[in-house]
């Protein structure tokens, strides 16, 4: 960390690699396990803008990963004002959604802090950047609001209808005639062949079988 000359930015740099994972195989793939990979570019990228690296936030876990060290503490000193400008490698290492990096997006606009990430070219600190941030965040929303709609239909219909998603509520009531089970058994017919004889499940026959009245409150068969 060094001290910039005034009017210098301030950049920070989050890195994340994840953790070895196996393959079906077994063998075990290293993806992206050299923070240097991620490192290297987004120092020279620093370096061509002519803006001092203030500090540089790391993590090495899975990205669904709710606990980030490094990505908590960048969001700390960001609260606190400690540099001007995130950089990171691509959207992935830094969020797990689109949510996630909208939400962060947000937050960074609102503390005067831009955002690049490198391989998607999205620079906030200029115009086209900007405008690209509007169009993702409008797409977001846009997104946000058909699931709504979606789902405010949905109830809808089921208040008119008793159904979630004009589907029957709950599962179907077998309904067949129990009272021809023992009968059949007493003809030598197995639980098997009583099934098929009725077009039920064998449990449905076990359970006639082994309590051939039915229980005072609960759903008769017919």
């Amino acid at each position: 960390m060094t001290t910039p000359a005034p009017g210098t930015k301030r950049a920070c740099l989050y890195l994340r690699v994840s953790t070895a994972t196996k393959s079906r195989r077994g063998e075990v793939v290293a993806f992206e396990q050299d923070p240097a990979v991620q490192e290297r570019p987004l120092r020279d990228l620093i370096a061509q803008r002519g803006w001092t690296l203030y500090q540089v936030y790391s993590d090495r876990l899975s990205g669904t990963n709710e606990a980030r060290p490094g990505l908590n503490a960048l969001m700390k000193d960001a609260r606190r004002g400690a540099f001007d400008v995130v950089v990171v490698w691509r959207f992935d290492r830094f969020a797990r959604s689109v949510r996630q990096l909208l939400l962060a997006l947000e937050e960074f606009r609102s503390l005067g802090i831009d955002f690049i990430s490198h391989q998607e070219a999205l620079d906030t600190s200029t115009p086209m950047g900007r405008t690209m941030f509007t169009i993702i965040a409008a797409m977001a929303e846009l997104k946000r609001d058909v699931i709504r709609e979606r789902t405010a239909a949905g109830l809808e219909y089921a208040r008119r209808h008793g159904t979630k998603a004009g589907k029957p509520i709950g599962r179907p009531k077998v309904v067949f005639p129990r009272d021809q089970v023992l009968p059949l058994h007493r003809e030598g017919l197995s639980g098997r062949q009583i099934a098929r004889r009725l077009d039920v499940g064998e449990g449905t026959v076990r359970r006639v079988l082994k309590d051939p009245v039915p229980q005072r409150g609960c759903a008769k068969t017919h």
